[in-house]
């Protein structure tokens, strides 16, 4: 049966049909990869990266069409190790890539539901926080672990609750100096000190805790909280990108969307919705 389908498949008019049909597909398949691949790297150093490589590209073209032979032979010399040099400079990038593609899987369909109110105690210890203009800062794991950024921290293994968390982070604890990190239904970690980000574009009136928010999701697919100690003031951070100025009752919107996939909301939001 199958043979008989390809030989009709092969014979005119169904080849014509079928052969555009597949060139479509093929097109389509190239498409979707691009512009995933965009989305993935659009605001990071890899999409400057790209663009420097383009105009390489463009350059050793140019440089075989005139016959510059100097330049050609180092542009084409260059190309032999660049590979090797963008897995050595992007690892961030690289590893953030990976991570959303394991997210974006269908797998993460099949998870069973857990009510949990993790999401609902970090918030309101949020809000109380802020209110009281003490700093904080929180994050949440995800798919990337974050063994390799406790640099310094201080095992817990407490459950998540708005008391818990609101002491932590008190002026007179011993562990408030630093952030706490969320795993599944535990506080993790706590007092932990994490990478500051680089980006030049930041304002530089951006305090410690904002920096290391900002640094820690660069690197990886976390979610951070951050509560200014100055004006009491919430911000969120996810993929490098600090969003300030957010209002207390759009805390639990904003969190619960960037909880993008089912297993998140199984894991930190199902109670959220009551």
């Amino acid at each position: 049966m199958l043979n008989f389908l390809l030989q009709v498949f092969q014979t005119p008019p169904f080849y014509g049909t079928w052969r555009f049909l597949l060139d479509l597909l093929d097109i389509g398949i190239i498409t979707f990869i691009f512009y995933r691949l965009f989305l993935l790297i659009r605001g990071t150093r890899a999409l400057q990266m790209l663009i420097g490589l383009a105009i390489l590209a463009a350059a050793t073209v140019i440089s075989q069409v005139v016959e510059l032979h100097t330049t050609s032979w180092l542009l084409q010399n260059f190309w032999t190790i660049w590979v090797l040099a963008i897995i050595i400079l992007f690892q961030p990038e690289l590893r953030r890539a990976l991570a959303q593609v394991g997210r974006s899987s269908l797998f993460n369909w099949f998870y069973p539901v857990e009510k949990t109110p993790v999401l609902d105690e970090v918030v309101k210890a949020t809000l109380s926080l802020a209110a009281k203009k003490i700093g904080a800062l929180i994050v949440f794991e995800r798919d990337t672990p974050l063994e390799d950024f406790m640099e310094g921290g201080i095992a817990v293994d407490g459950e998540v609750s708005q008391e818990l968390l609101t002491s932590i982070f008190l002026p007179y604890s011993p562990l408030h100096d630093g952030a706490v990190v969320i795993s599944g239904k535990r506080i993790a970690w706590a007092s932990c000190y994490l990478p500051l980000t680089l980006n030049p574009q930041l304002s530089n009136t951006l305090g410690t805790r904002h920096r290391a928010a900002v640094g820690l999701t660069e690197e990886t697919d976390a979610i951070a909280i951050v509560v200014s100690e100055e004006t009491g003031d919430i911000s969120l951070a996810a993929q490098g990108t600090l969003t300030k100025h957010v209002e207390p009752l759009g805390l639990k919107i904003a969190l619960t969307q960037l909880f993008e996939s089912r297993r998140e909301q199984n894991r930190y939001v199902h109670e959220f919705r009551h």
